[in-house]
């Protein structure tokens, strides 16, 4: 199953990459700021938007399988999990992200949106993917080397049926959307007083 329309191509990657550019410009993350005040754990805007969004796509999956239009195990493709490669990797581009206040596809936004630092971050992102290829052959060998789970889902992982793991999630949602909006409730209440 392939979709918008049936397609595999370009048309398709560019419809829901403008979709999705389009969602995250109006969550407002062209600016670097939103991220980084996410990092700071200041505003949860990032986690709830990308969050609801792992939500519906893993809701929509489980549903598109129990309807027996999605195979798993014949249409989806589940890497192996590298664990040196991985957990470096993923430091990497936190503390990337943690400095420049974008992600790769954040600082696209901003891009389009005519902000300035939206091009210096993808043009740290080309030079350092530059740097990674000239030293890809020495660096393949230990950043390969540790297997961790072999191509195994969550559910799988933690050995829970599917539709659990997805309640699971969908409590973090929701709790962490209930915590943040009362940790925000008395800021909005002191700024009604000083107006009045």
């Amino acid at each position: 199953m392939s979709l918008p329309l049936g397609d595999t191509g370009p048309v398709s990657g560019i419809l829901l990459g403008l979709v999705f550019g389009f969602a995250l410009e109006n969550a407002g993350f062209g600016s670097s700021c939103k991220l980084t005040a996410q990092l700071r754990f200041q505003d949860w805007a990032v986690f709830k938007v990308m969050f609801t969004a792992i939500i519906v796509a893993s809701g929509g999956l489980y549903l598109l399988q129990a309807a027996g239009m999605v195979d798993v195990t014949r249409d989806l493709f589940v890497p192996s999990v590298f664990l040196w490669g991985s957990s470096i990797g993923g430091v990497l581009i936190g503390a990337g992200m943690a400095l420049g206040g974008y992600c790769p596809g954040t600082s696209v936004v901003a891009l389009f949106s005519g902000k300035l630092d939206g091009l210096l971050f993808l043009f740290g992102i080309g030079l350092g993917t530059l740097v990674f290829n000239a030293l890809s052959t020495q660096l393949e060998g230990w950043a390969w080397k540790q297997v961790g789970p072999d191509s195994l889902t969550l559910p799988q992982l933690l050995h829970l049926p599917a539709w659990l793991v997805w309640a699971l999630l969908l409590a973090v949602l929701l709790a962490i959307g209930f915590l943040t909006r009362a940790a925000r409730a008395p800021d909005a209440g002191a700024m009604a007083a000083q107006r009045g």
